[in-house]
């Protein structure tokens, strides 16, 4: 259950990856604009440079855990409580940062500005999935989050 979960999570990051790059690069008129990618913490060159070296990280971690072969097929009990706090941790920022961006920016409600906040919390389940994978209890993730 957790390598399809993660290789649809990757999948989701890679399709936000593609997405910007082909507003800022090629100005695609069908997505939304640049300004609506990124919150402009990051210049974009950087962000595209990180994203660029975390999707194969995270193309290997949902391979071998799909496969059940490889580096990261076997779990590593000592890192579930890490991974899942993280992920705690990071959603609850983005459901934050979503607050305050609605309560501050009312011209932004409810999907203006929304798209990395969205993406920050797909990076959030993907470590969430990954932490639970690493329980070592192969419980559906469905069920795991009930």
């Amino acid at each position: 259950m957790h390598g399809p979960a993660l290789a649809i999570l990757t999948l989701l990051f890679a399709l936000r990856v593609l997405g910007q790059a082909l507003v800022v690069f090629f100005s695609v008129d069908w997505l939304p604009p640049s300004e609506r990618w990124f919150s402009g913490v990051i210049r974009y060159p950087i962000l595209l440079s990180i994203q660029l070296v975390m999707l194969p990280g995270m193309i290997k971690i949902a391979s071998d855990i799909r496969r059940h072969r490889g580096f990261f097929a076997k779990p590593k009990p000592g890192y579930c409580r890490f991974l899942v706090g993280c992920s705690m941790l990071y959603a609850a920022s983005m459901i934050l940062r979503y607050i305050l961006t609605m309560a501050y920016w009312p011209e932004m409600r409810w999907f203006g500005g929304t798209i990395p906040i969205f993406f920050h919390l797909v990076l959030a389940a993907y470590l969430y999935t990954w932490g639970k994978f690493n329980s070592g209890r192969d419980i559906p993730i469905a069920q795991q989050l009930l």
